[in-house]
């Protein structure tokens, strides 16, 4: 089983307020480049955090604990996200939104073991919320288990509710291809982009899948709208000199692996700089 560890900043992406911590619905992004045999994945679950509609003792408390901690990790203060998911728990212990913050917590610090244990947690606390679960089969899939992952974002895209059932899409169809299910990668990857054509999870897979099957000019295709998409991740620009190599056109992979090498190297002094504080 490959070993997956993540290899981005977490990002808050989007905060929607409606009039103070008891109303107040947020939703952010988690991205994890992976590679797995030369391929470019990207799983990029969605930790939608907002409060629960039957309100419990305690639940307002929580919310506000919910609200501080996301305020903590979007600061980068991780001890102090997790304090606050803690007290978060202790106010509800029925809380999903604090164990998906802990399970973020515990992925960042390189704990899959521990985030798989509270994203499963989560997803038993609040069995039919789709970001919950999506969240729960991304890790999953992450952590060599795509075949099982896949009933988990096909009970994510059933919540009416949800309001990114693309991202599930993507993550099924994605996990599908690790899977060996070819016909339902594509199935799932199709109507993903259908929802959202400049979703990047659907994007790299599409690419990786046309790759394999020797389809470079589609590989290439792909693998340019998601470069146009979102900012480029390593894995992707490995990919893309690699059907630049399949085309004949080696100017345009040494691009991509230039691109790659100089990125790799930002990387190593951003990682040094942190280390010294």
């Amino acid at each position: 089983m490959m070993r997956l560890r993540s290899a981005a900043v977490l990002a808050l992406v989007a905060v929607l307020a409606t009039g103070g911590c008891a109303s107040m619905s947020r939703k952010f992004t988690f991205m994890r480049p992976e590679i797995s045999r030369k391929d470019s994945r990207q799983v990029a679950p969605d930790y939608d955090v907002r409060p629960d509609s039957k309100a419990r003792r305690g639940g307002q408390t929580a919310r506000d604990r919910v609200a501080l901690a996301e305020q903590r990790m979007r600061a980068g203060q991780l001890a102090e996200a997790e304090t606050e998911a803690r007290a978060a728990l202790k106010a509800d212990p029925k809380s999903p939104d604090a164990y998906t913050i802990l399970a973020v917590l515990a992925d960042e610090r390189g704990q899959p073991a521990q985030a798989g244990g509270y994203y499963a947690k989560a997803a038993e606390l609040a069995p039919t919320r789709g970001g919950v679960l999506n969240n729960y089969g991304a890790w999953l899939c992450g952590n060599g288990r795509a075949a099982e992952s896949l009933a988990w974002f096909d009970r994510a895209i059933a919540d009416p509710s949800y309001p990114s059932p693309a991202s599930a899409r993507a993550n099924a169809g994605a996990c599908a291809l690790d899977a060996g299910q070819d016909a339902r990668a594509e199935r799932d990857l199709r109507m993903a982009l259908s929802q959202d054509p400049t979703n990047a999870t659907a994007l790299a897979a599409m690419a990786r899948s046309a790759y394999r099957a020797g389809r470079y000019l589609e590989a290439r295709a792909f693998s340019e709208r998601r470069l146009a998409a979102t900012p480029p991740t390593k894995e992707i620009l490995q990919l893309a000199s690699q059907i630049e190599q399949k085309l004949g056109d080696n100017q345009a992979a040494a691009r991509y692996t230039q691109q790659m090498t100089a990125q790799s190297s930002q990387e190593a002094v951003r990682s040094g700089e942190t280390g010294e504080q």
